[in-house]
């Protein structure tokens, strides 16, 4: 058996989740001896798919007639489509309509969490559609690693503030407009986001948020993991405002460096992280600001460890493990059905020679 993991516009996403997805699936297949390419020419078994250009649906559909097995990743959703870049949301239904083209050309559709499995399959999808985490490596995302004082150090935090961290685009949808506000009300603490989007791509609501300037706000852009790692390892917390999501990764790197995380109580962290033991939630500006003061102040219980241990679930070595299974399945799903119709024109043969 050998993989094609399709990394065709690698750059586009590379600053994203499903970037930080196709880089974990080709570090477990190499750590784990399994054959696999990044490379179309070469031969290949299984093809896994992660996002959703049209140059995917045609390496789909390529092999498909090719005989080949598809394993396609759905990633995204409309729900989380929407309120991210401009004009976004007029488009959603069409985005909706093209992601179940795409998913259903694949075998199967492996997705984050359950809850994005329900969502997939509420759009009418026939394909075995399978929750498997993206994973988070716990081994690098440790709170004995990273250097938290040279990160303090590079942004010209002291010893005493108190910084509150996040992640992601620079999208409604993951909480940006919050984290401004939030900001502008609590001037004792430090807010920190890391990430970035061409504000071209930006709604003009989100565009004049950024643009006012706090002395206890800083955007730092996209960094490597090793400067994020340190980050995790010198912020005093995570919040993660993200008004919808299929998993989140960057909250499981919080949580892997054991580092108090708030997030926004919403449908898909229901079952999944218990409100006030795994981690704590609020839904609106005034809820945010009585944890962040409550989680700060030493005022609330430390959940890290709960937190830790639920995302000692979702490890890359178990995650990979999961998905390489659903590649042995398909083959030997081949195999047999190879088998079968070998056999049925071996049958049809015989009888028909039998007529004659």
């Amino acid at each position: 058996m050998k993989v094609l993991i399709y990394t065709g516009n690698l750059k586009t996403v590379n600053k994203s989740g499903v970037g930080k997805a196709i880089k974990q699936q080709i570090d477990f297949l190499e750590k784990s001896n399994i054959p696999f390419t990044t490379d179309l020419r070469e031969k290949y078994d299984i093809v896994h798919l992660n996002t959703v250009f049209p140059d995917s649906l045609l390496v789909s559909l390529w092999a498909k007639l090719r005989g080949k097995k598809v394993v396609y990743h759905g990633h995204s959703t409309m729900e989380d489509f929407k309120n991210s870049f401009k004009g976004a949301n007029i488009i959603a239904p069409l985005f909706k309509i093209w992601i179940k083209l795409c998913y259903s050309s694949g075998d199967i559709i492996i997705t984050p969490t359950e809850y994005s499995r329900e969502i997939l399959k509420g759009y009418g999808i026939k394909k075995p559609v399978i929750s498997i985490s993206n994973g988070i490596d716990t081994e690098y995302y440790n709170k004995e690693n990273g250097d938290g004082r040279r990160f303090r150090e590079k942004y010209g935090f002291g010893e005493n503030d108190k910084i509150i961290m996040s992640v992601g685009l620079f999208i409604k949808r993951k909480g940006i407009l919050d984290f401004i506000e939030l900001a502008k009300e609590m001037p004792e603490y430090k807010f920190i986001w890391f990430g970035y989007t061409d504000k071209k791509l930006l709604p003009k609501e989100v565009r004049r948020a950024l643009d006012v300037e706090l002395p206890n706000l800083c955007f730092p852009g996209y960094v490597s993991k090793e400067e994020l790692r340190d980050a995790y390892r010198g912020s005093d917390m995570f919040l993660f405002l993200t008004h919808e999501e299929t998993e989140g990764i960057v909250m499981l790197e919080a949580l892997s460096m054991k580092i108090p995380v708030l997030v926004r109580d919403i449908p898909i962290y229901e079952k999944w992280l218990e409100k006030d033991r795994d981690v704590y939630k609020g839904k609106n500006i005034e809820g945010f600001k009585n944890k962040i003061r409550g989680i700060l102040n030493g005022d609330l219980p430390d959940l890290c460890e709960n937190g830790y241990e639920k995302v000692k679930e979702r490890d890359t070595k178990i995650c990979g493990q999961q998905i390489v299974r659903e590649y042995y399945s398909l083959m030997r799903n081949e195999k047999r059905t190879g088998f079968l119709l070998r056999n049925l024109s071996q049958y049809v043969y015989k009888n028909s020679k039998k007529q004659v």
